[in-house]
């Protein structure tokens, strides 16, 4: 049989046409897998905190859609402005992903007080928190039982339980206060962004003085990115009284932060000094 036969041969032009359909099918779905896929096609999510919703839009160029699920209101922040996202901000994501944000309310929110008389601290300080409060002053008074919640003040007036209230408002607490049990530490904050430092003062029982930014730390986003890096008084063994007051000064810049030295150099350290 001659080679023109036999390239025209019809189960030989029936075998290659079906070759040549399978290998277009497997080009073809690669392709569309690949397309819906966005194989190895993967975006940084930008930072969208306290920017407008307009703003974000225009940053992320159609790339990722932005979705409202929720607000809050803190009376420091722009209003209408975006205060948390998710996924965060740095996160490697697929173009299309679905940016879920939460923006700072236009009017703010109303929240039911609780009832925190009898509470210990720590229990009314998990109370305040899920309602969207703030803890403000702990104001110690003598009583048989050490942080025993004794009144609940706002704007320096008693609020009953029930009442409504602003979310983020300060709440004040009038805590019992025994003399052979009113001894406190200083926490160590070193390395702790503020909400962290504030939460670790409060638990053990001390106030917020002053909160000091350095010059790095220029925008609303910066001061959520600062971390505490010098403390007033100083973390350490001295016996402090609950209610004492603290003041932090944070940074942006890490190298600030003070490294704390680890008991087997300060023994080391000691050794070299005999």
């Amino acid at each position: 049989m001659s080679i023109r036969k036999f390239l025209f041969n019809r189960i030989t032009a029936n075998i290659l046409a079906g070759i040549l359909l399978v290998l277009a099918l497997l080009f073809g779905t690669h392709a569309i897998l690949e397309k819906i896929t966005r194989h190895n096609q993967e975006i940084t999510v930008p930072d969208l905190r306290n920017k407008s919703v307009a703003e974000a839009v225009q940053l992320v160029e159609g790339r990722m859609r932005l979705e409202v699920t929720d607000s809050v209101y803190v009376k420091r922040m722009g209003k209408g402005l975006i205060f948390r996202q998710n996924p965060q901000a740095g996160s490697k994501v697929k173009e299309g992903r679905r940016i879920m944000l939460t923006i700072n309310a236009v009017n703010p929110k109303k929240v039911m007080m609780p009832n925190l008389v009898g509470y210990s601290m720590r229990q009314a300080k998990a109370e305040i928190l899920s309602k969207g409060l703030q803890i403000g002053k702990l104001i110690y008074v003598t009583d048989i039982a050490t942080n025993n919640v004794l009144k609940q003040l706002h704007d320096g007036v008693e609020i009953p339980a029930g009442s409504m209230i602003e979310s983020e408002s300060a709440i004040d607490l009038v805590l019992g206060l025994n003399n052979d049990d009113c001894v406190t530490y200083a926490p160590v904050l070193a390395g702790l962004k503020y909400r962290d430092a504030v939460s670790a003062i409060h638990d053990n029982s001390m106030n917020i003085k002053d909160v000091v930014f350095d010059e790095t730390v220029r925008t609303y986003s910066d001061s959520l990115d600062a971390v505490v890096f010098r403390q007033e008084p100083d973390y350490g063994d001295i016996p402090l009284l609950m209610g004492m007051e603290i003041s932090i000064y944070l940074t942006t810049d890490i190298s600030k932060v003070p490294v704390p030295e680890e008991d087997g150099e300060e023994e080391n350290e000691e050794n070299a000094g005999l």
